[in-house]
């Protein structure tokens, strides 16, 4: 919640108040969908891929808005100027609103910033922290995949005076994207989960990604808390970007031997139960009152790679000052929130359909594909991987699809569906390793996919569906587990019906 006038936001964001603009108005709230403006808002008109938000003014006013972000003056039928700060990039001012908000709140109140990143994870582990935060006091976390330029400042503006923590998830595509995000909000706590292969195509090498993720614990202050992948060695060199003090995460079962991992939120007897929940005992450092402790835990969640995601939300919280029953409590209580990431429906027939089809890379697709092999081999179902593409991996594209389809075939999946051309080199990898027969199958696309699948699926199967966010694969996950007019669900939540809690 915002409270400011059109001079501050003038001042703030080096504008300039159009003719049409009363100094003196004051703006509650920020929106960039002319759907979303109420009375108060602040429009930010800002040029899309696909739309130009100058376009929508006239709606956003209709709608009530109180005051236009714009890259240029536009008027109305008469030829007023619309009421609106015109400034160079509608995003930069936006970033610029929000480094202000978050000073104001720290000037106000009691505020922790808490900053999540990592190639894979970031959304369940953001999620997983605002619900272990929100027990100790008023939190704001970002909605869906919140984590860019334009995402970040949007989940800073719903914060106010009350907020005692607020959650950033941080994504990027190219260096210096996390130092421009950390620099808005200047996190005390801030966590690394892995570094992989996403959008290695724009990084143009792991060591960029690596640099690009460090850039979080960089902006870290040494009163802060650095919370680091032990068991990821390009994590674990982040250490020394880092004035804070270090907070290690591990899932290593001979951590407890490891002098370095003493006073690390740790992992034992990990293993996954029949529905493919991770369930280990918790180890967390000595708090405040000078004991550690210990904690059985059975995850809501689906495959034990979220297993990182959940000690790295744990450290978080332990670092804060969540007491360890309460992170306990909420860790066995929190499924998935935001949705395709492991989204698990049973149909009425009895096909289990899993849709993990929010984002995909070379490391998140082998782990999705051990998780469906381990739930086939446990219960003795029939295992399907439906497949698409994995957008942004550069000149390695073909091999890393084309290694996906081998790992398919090791881990004795019993039907793969691999859709699109760009994903072709799934299913070529998979009948070089030694598939045969049916087993593999491409298919141009999702509306053929979902025909196989409707005339191929029987009772008992279990299906994967897993692509990166472009190639829409969640959309035909929807359609398989509810049907044919469940594609119209958002990021925020489904149309269809209930998904089964996993």
């Amino acid at each position: 919640m915002m409270d400011l006038t059109a001079t501050q936001i003038a001042e703030i964001t080096g504008g300039t108040l159009t003719a049409g603009a009363d100094p003196e108005a004051v703006v509650t709230t920020v929106a960039t969908d002319s759907r979303e403006v109420t009375a108060g808002t602040l429009f930010v008109a800002k040029p899309g891929e696909v739309a130009d938000g100058h376009d929508f003014i006239p709606a956003a006013l209709a709608a009530g808005a109180t005051l236009i972000l714009a890259e240029r003056e536009t008027t109305d039928d008469t030829g007023r100027p619309h009421p609106a700060v015109v400034v160079p990039d509608a995003v930069l001012a936006m970033g610029a609103l929000a480094a202000d908000h978050v000073a104001r709140l720290r000037a106000a109140g009691d505020l922790t910033v808490v900053g999540v990143t990592g190639s894979a994870g970031k959304t369940t582990t953001k999620d997983l922290t605002t619900a272990l935060l929100a027990t100790q006091g008023p939190t704001v976390g970002p909605i869906g995949s919140y984590n860019g330029e334009v995402g970040v400042p949007l989940t800073v503006f719903t914060a106010g005076p009350d907020t005692r923590y607020l959650v950033i998830e941080m994504g990027a595509t190219q260096l210096g994207n996390i130092a421009y995000l950390a620099d808005m909000v200047r996190p005390d706590l801030g966590a690394v989960l892995m570094v992989g292969s996403a959008h290695l195509g724009e990084f143009g090498s792991v060591e960029n990604i690596v640099t690009t993720k460090g850039e979080l614990v960089e902006a870290l202050p040494s009163t802060g808390t650095a919370v680091l992948n032990h068991d990821d060695e390009r994590v674990r060199t982040m250490a020394a970007r880092t004035a804070a003090p270090v907070l290690w995460f591990t899932a290593d079962p001979h951590a407890a031997d490891d002098p370095q991992l003493a006073d690390a939120v740790r992992a034992s007897n990990l293993h996954t139960d029949t529905d493919g929940h991770p369930v280990f005992t918790l180890h967390l450092p000595a708090g405040p009152a000078g004991a550690t402790s210990e904690h059985d835990i059975t995850s809501r969640l689906i495959g034990v790679h979220h297993i990182g995601n959940l000690l790295a939300s744990a450290a978080l919280a332990h670092a804060a000052g969540v007491p360890g029953a309460a992170i306990a409590e909420v860790l066995t209580s929190s499924g998935a929130v935001s949705r395709w990431r492991m989204e698990r429906t049973d149909r009425a027939d009895g096909v289990t359909v899993i849709n993990d089809a929010y984002n995909a890379n070379p490391d998140s697709m082998r782990a999705a594909l051990r998780t469906l092999a381990a739930l086939g081999a446990d219960s003795g179902r029939r295992t399907w991987a439906v497949l698409g593409t994995m957008l942004e991996l550069g000149e390695g594209s073909v091999a890393e699809h084309d290694a996906v389809g081998r790992a398919a075939v090791r881990l004795n999946i019993a039907q793969l569906v691999v859709v699109g051309e760009d994903a072709r080199a799934i299913h070529t990898g998979a009948v070089m390793e030694g598939s045969w027969g049916d087993e593999s199958r491409w298919v141009p696309d999702a509306d053929a996919a979902e025909a196989l699948l409707a005339d191929a699926l029987r009772p008992g199967d279990i299906v994967l569906v897993k692509s990166s966010n472009g190639a829409g694969l969640r959309h035909l996950g929807d359609r398989i587990a509810w049907g044919p007019m469940s594609s119209q669900g958002t990021d925020e939540g489904p149309a269809a019906p209930e998904v089964t809690a996993p």
